[in-house]
């Protein structure tokens, strides 16, 4: 049987056929449709983790138990990951383990253009690239082979254009594969450094192992043509190639590390000139490089971006590719929802002229205009201790009004040891918990604070107030953000307290509901001054014309902040005829 399935939902079904047994994950663009789907196999058990070193502890754990096990992850989640990744590498397996990493070329929705195959040269584990879905199911069963075969962890690397796009898929049952089993083995199991070294000695040897079957994985496939020039690459890279260049020899690589470098020699003899086409960093170019392999890569191909056919076309021919339709029209950023309970914090923010350390979430686009509320963002559960550093460094020189805004699974996920760490410094922080009762961001995944698991059965509900007190936070304060005068109260109070606080604005994610309205917002015409404040909410469901303000009620979710902050009560309900 054959289906259109995406490159995640490929990745998905790949698990189950190879018998996966545990799966785990911290949701993240562009990964986080992997679990959602591997939830869908009852024969699994998944689950969202509070973060991406949790996760893959816990395949890690599963792994020690003698079954297949499989973490996903974008890139950056696996900076979070890499301690006992790293330690990984070492351990080595029991039962096969991949972990699948999404890289996010262009920062669709990150904060860098990282490329996680480094992590294979760094952590001295093979990588596996898929280019299209029936590869990245494929490929899931060979890294676990690979896995359980040379006693090693396997990364397996998408990028944002595999992970989304869809193609055919074939369809093949399910092989359960071993039955847990455990035998205590500290030498292999207990990273002291008595046992780790001599497993450094076998990383080495392992890695060329890997190498040698490399050389003879059916992955790595010539494709003859024209010999004037001949192509090495791997990926989504290898699409874009073959569209620009049917007629051209090419070298598709699935494992791009360890490179099978024979292969690549071979192919190499035979062609007139060889250019690599990857997408970010030089990892194939710089290994042919160093093994006095003569090739052209990001002299041609740029090294930031992302690829796309145009792009490979005119770096490879010297032709600048036709300006987009687009070009010209103004920008559109991402804004916040209408109804968004985020708004009325950052509102009050504004107004009070603060300094913001903010996070990774929706709440990030506070940081655009009108609202201007968010000075940095650096990583998941740094504004909390970037705030504290801040704070400690100005000493009497800070501006009155400093906060951290984070939201409630960023803050389960990393921020908690920041606020310890407030604590136990006295901190005169206020550190704003927008809890919105969802993993918004990322398209509605439940965490430790939502009360729910990732199939959606009830579980125990983090009590973030009670948490933040249990930590030793004397000043908590619940608010409903959408309540302005309560919300700009307690923000300039805990603010200007003198000592760590925090705020949990709570609210749930306006689009987790849908409500049928029997009123509109209307704006009475003689009343408005044009005084342009409703505007400065940001709130995509009001416009400004004529000096006199609009609301769309197709957009509207009836939040009440613009009515509460009109000076001049020119914003008003009316009842809905009919």
């Amino acid at each position: 049987m054959k289906v259109v399935l995406s490159g995640n939902e490929a990745v998905a079904r790949g698990a189950y056929e190879s018998g996966v047994v545990v799966a785990a994950a911290y949701p993240g663009t562009p990964s986080t449709e992997i679990l959602e789907n591997i939830a869908r196999y009852q024969e699994i058990y998944c689950e969202w983790s509070s973060n991406e070193k949790v996760a893959m502890e816990v395949v890690i754990g599963a792994s020690f138990a003698g079954v297949r096990a499989l973490a996903a992850m974008k890139h950056v989640g696996l900076n979070v990951a890499a301690d006992p990744f790293m330690t990984l590498t070492y351990l080595g397996v029991d039962g096969g383990l991949v972990v699948v990493t999404c890289d996010d070329p262009e920062l669709h929705s990150s904060q860098n253009e990282q490329d996680n195959r480094h992590y294979g040269v760094f952590a001295k584990v093979p990588v596996l690239e898929p280019t299209n879905s029936q590869e990245c199911k494929e490929l899931v069963g060979t890294a676990l082979e690979i896995s359980e075969k040379f006693d090693t962890p396997v990364i397996l690397r998408l990028t944002t254009r595999i992970s989304h796009s869809k193609s055919v898929v074939f369809l093949g049952e399910r092989d359960d594969g071993a039955e847990p089993h455990y035998e205590r083995n500290i030498q292999k199991r207990l990273c002291l450094p008595a046992h780790a070294r001599p497993r450094h000695y076998f990383i080495e040897e392992r890695l060329e192992r890997i190498r040698e079957w490399a050389e003879e994985f059916h992955g790595n496939e010539v494709e003859w043509g024209e010999t004037d020039v001949g192509f090495v690459t791997s990926g989504v890279a290898y699409n874009y190639v073959k569209e620009v260049f049917p007629e051209k020899s090419v070298l598709k690589l699935a494992t791009t590390w360890p490179i099978p470098l024979k292969t690549v020699r071979d192919f190499a003899r035979k062609v007139d000139e060889l250019i690599v086409v990857e997408e970010l960093d030089p990892i194939i170019e710089n290994e042919l490089k160093a093994n006095h392999i003569e090739c052209r890569g990001k002299d041609p191909i740029p090294i930031c971006g992302e690829l796309n056919p145009a792009v490979v076309r005119a770096g490879v021919t010297g032709k600048k590719p036709k300006a987009k339709p687009a070009e010209g029209l103004p920008p559109r950023p991402p804004v916040l929802c209408p109804g968004c309970p985020h708004r009325g914090v950052y509102y009050a923010l504004n107004r009070l002229k603060a300094t913001v350390f903010g996070d990774i979430g929706c709440y990030t686009l506070g940081a655009h205009p009108p609202l201007s509320a968010m000075d940095t963002s650096v990583c998941m559960g740094a504004s909390i201790t970037d705030a504290h550093g801040f704070l400690k460094a100005m000493g009497d020189k800070a501006p009155e009004h400093v906060c951290a805004t984070i939201g409630e699974s960023t803050f389960v996920h990393s921020g908690m040891t920041g606020l310890a760490n407030v604590v136990y410094n006295d901190s005169p922080l206020t550190t704003v918990i927008l809890d919105n009762a969802i993993t918004a961001m990322t398209g509605h995944q439940h965490n430790p604070a939502t009360g729910f698991d990732i199939r959606g059965n009830p579980a125990p509900m983090m009590d973030l107030e009670s948490l933040c007190k249990a930590m030793g936070v004397e000043d908590v304060r619940v608010v409903n953000p959408l309540n302005y005068k309560e919300t700009h109260k307690a923000l300039k109070e805990t603010m200007e307290g003198g000592r760590p606080a925090v705020v949990i604005a709570k609210s749930p994610c306006v689009l987790l509901e849908r409500v049928k309205y029997d009123k509109n917002v209307v704006v009475d015409e003689e009343a408005c001054s044009g005084c342009e404040l409703c505007v400065k909410l940001g709130c995509p469901a009001i416009s400004f014309a004529d000096e006199l303000a609009h609301v769309d009620n197709i957009l509207c979710t009836r939040c009440d902040l613009c009515v509460q902050i009109c000076p001049v009560d020119a914003i008003v309900y009316e009842e809905v005829e009919g």
